[in-house]
């Protein structure tokens, strides 16, 4: 296969056909548009934040519903406001109803703000509560767009107490979108749905997420290897095996290991680094919100999740040059392709993670090339200015 090929096939296995319509010309008229997410640490509420960022920077007018305020929304834009969703607490409830007070929130903004549509990011509750807001609201119409972003799919919504409820919301919603062809087969598949699912992946902003621009900022000395690992800490994320490949490199060459976030599975990653002799050598910091200062102090970034729907962070390191070795599941292979911006292994596969660490750690070339692509493919193929106008034409497709 010539070189030529090779990269269009390459271009084509990244993509998967998502972006081959042709771009629309785009809306002269400015949109009205409110969005739901989780406000925490975690993907989707990342994803939404800053998809509501750029719609505000385009200039449509962005009305965010939540518990609190995203964690990712730093500092003030104009377009785009907050409504902050607070459940009333009273004797009668042993818990208060939030997801009855977030349908009340949509309501309360959509009628004084005008809002041409709901958007959505992960089923369960916000698909729920969007849809009553829907029917509370007739005969006015508002236009509802579901995002699934992975473990409502694939975990909570799969629940037998939870499963007819996501599928309903799912299926009422007026248009629904997934960050992965991945999610999106697994969601026909689950729940059955037959309403069609567009793919749209996640975005990375490469001025955010960009390499290392001052030396002076270190996790460790410039003898010693870093390697990171982001998450929420949950079993998903696989944590023990982040913490045995580590122990293993750490035998061979004179690392650190960086672990950000917090969840249930901390208290027992901090355990094993113990057990392991490692502790000295692994830093928690817990949650940040400066990913973008981190990413570029590490070497390679380890993501062995024994399933992932997209993989916001893997997408963000490559963006910040830092190579990733994660594993194959879900929608991983759709982001980082074997061998050419990082390594892929099955989920458990610690003599797999532990090979590629040391492969890239004790060839700088070789890192820094792999590095480079990686930040190549995500300035080229998941930009904010495609993904962005893609969700524009869902939103236009309700009028």
């Amino acid at each position: 296969m010539t070189a030529k090929k090779s990269a269009k096939a390459r271009k084509k296995k990244l993509v998967g056909g998502a972006r081959s319509t042709p771009k629309r010309r785009r809306t002269r008229r400015k949109l009205k548009i409110g969005i739901s997410c989780y406000a925490h640490f975690g993907g989707s509420g990342v994803v939404a934040s800053e998809l509501g960022l750029e719609l505000a920077h385009r200039g449509h007018e962005v009305h965010l519903v939540a518990s609190h305020l995203p964690f990712r929304l730093r500092s003030f834009q104009s377009n785009i406001y907050f409504h902050e969703s607070s459940p009333a607490y009273y004797p009668v409830f042993e818990d208060a109803p939030s997801n009855l007070a977030l349908a009340a929130k949509m309501v309360e903004v959509a009628e004084n703000y005008s809002l041409d549509l709901m958007h959505v990011h992960y089923a369960m509750p916000f698909a729920t509560s969007a849809y009553l807001a829907r029917q509370i609201m007739l005969p006015r119409q508002l236009g509802v767009v579901t995002t699934l972003h992975g473990t409502d799919i694939t975990v909570v919504g799969a629940e037998p107490a939870f499963f007819r409820v996501t599928r309903f919301s799912i299926q009422s919603s007026d248009r629904v979108t997934a960050v992965s062809r991945f999610l999106k087969e697994r969601a026909e598949e689950t729940f059955g749905i037959t309403r069609p699912i567009e793919v749209i992946y996640n975005f990375v902003d490469p001025n955010i997420f960009s390499p290392r621009q001052d030396g002076r900022l270190r996790l460790a000395g410039p003898d010693t290897k870093v390697l990171m690992h982001a998450s929420n800490f949950r079993a998903v994320k696989n944590i023990p095996v982040v913490i045995q490949t580590f122990a293993e490199v750490r035998k061979r060459l004179k690392a650190k290991l960086v672990m950000v976030g917090d969840g249930p599975e901390k208290a027992g990653a901090e355990q094993l680094a113990r057990e392991l002799g490692v502790h000295r050598d692994v830093l928690f910091l817990g949650n940040q919100d400066c990913m973008e200062e981190l990413f570029p102090l590490a070497d390679i970034f380890l993501l062995p999740s024994s399933t992932e729907s997209f993989g916001l962070v893997a997408l963000e390191s490559m963006s910040a040059e830092v190579p990733v070795i994660t594993s194959n599941a879900g929608g991983l292979p759709e982001v980082v392709e074997h061998g050419y911006t990082g390594f892929l292994h099955d989920p458990a596969d610690v003599d797999g993670y532990v090979e590629s660490a040391l492969k890239l750690l004790t060839n700088e070339p070789l890192r820094r090339t792999m590095g480079r692509r990686g930040r190549r493919v995500a300035k080229e193929r998941f930009t904010a200015e495609e993904m962005v106008q893609q969700y524009v034409q869902v939103y236009e497709s309700l009028r």
